[in-house]
């Protein structure tokens, strides 16, 4: 069964840290390419980063370079989001998903989703 689960989310205060796993089971992520996205209670999802499968490249938006960093171990099969820095308007549910190339996640070609893990900021 080809299938992605988030981990890692839940309460933090503003300026703390969390790290994300997004790991997939049926299948090998190495030939993906994995973004995260978020989706904020009455917010449209959002991209957060992406990471190619080809050469590691990775991608950010513009809110979450500097504070955001992802990550993949093939050995593991997981792609991970470390969350530094983190402010009360990161709070959403974050999710992963595939798709065949970088330019495919800019485009919407998506592969599978994860299910998605809440993150909520907030002292």
């Amino acid at each position: 069964q080809v299938q992605l689960v988030e981990s890692g989310g839940g309460l933090v205060q503003p300026g703390g840290s969390l790290r994300l796993s997004c790991a997939a089971s049926g299948f090998t992520l190495d030939y993906y390419a994995i973004g995260w996205f978020r989706q904020a209670p009455g917010k449209e999802r959002e991209g957060v980063s992406c990471i190619s499968s080809s050469d590691g490249s990775t991608y950010y938006a513009d809110s979450m370079k500097g504070r955001f960093t992802i990550s993949r171990d093939n050995a593991k099969n997981t792609v991970y989001l470390q969350m530094n820095s983190l402010k009360p308007e990161d709070t959403a549910v974050y999710y992963c998903a595939t798709a065949r190339t970088v330019v495919a996640l800019f485009n919407g070609d998506f592969g599978s989703w994860g299910q998605g893990t809440q993150v909520t900021v907030s002292s």
